[in-house]
């Protein structure tokens, strides 16, 4: 099961090795009790046809994270081992986190007017049955 008190982040291993079977994405989102792929903090993409391969589109942990820096609610705080995790209640659904995210990795749930961020709790990792991505704890380098 996920532990959001991982000292570590989720590294793409080997972007190469994903067949877009989505298993991460549907792991994500199981771990907030849904089903589907809507609420996923991951989130894979064709990167032109299957010549082409997928991309991985996931939080890389930033050391300083410019998501944190533009939130005006202090709703994002910075997380051991890199990246941020969201406080919801106090999220004002202003969209400047997504906005600043260099790579594209906040998305957003319209139903709750929040976003959805990688906590990198390694769930996904555990579901993926290529080895495209694993949780590395602080200490593992």
């Amino acid at each position: 099961m996920c532990d959001f008190l991982v000292n570590g982040k989720i590294v793409v291993v080997d972007v190469n090795l994903c067949v877009g079977c989505q298993s991460c994405m549907f792991a994500c989102t199981r771990r907030f009790g849904n089903a589907g792929l809507g609420k996923s903090a991951i989130h894979i993409g064709s990167a032109g046809g299957i010549e082409r391969g997928f991309v991985v589109i996931i939080c890389r942990g930033c050391p300083d994270p410019p998501c944190m820096k533009v939130c005006p609610s202090n709703a994002l705080r910075k997380r051991d081992g890199g990246g941020v995790i969201l406080d919801a209640g106090k999220c004002i659904g202003c969209k400047n986190c997504v906005k600043e995210c260099t790579i594209g990795a906040i998305f957003w749930d319209e139903e709750m007017n929040k976003p959805v961020i990688c906590v990198h709790c390694g769930i996904c990792a555990n579901y993926c049955p290529y080895g495209v991505l694993k949780l590395e704890k602080k200490g593992d380098d």
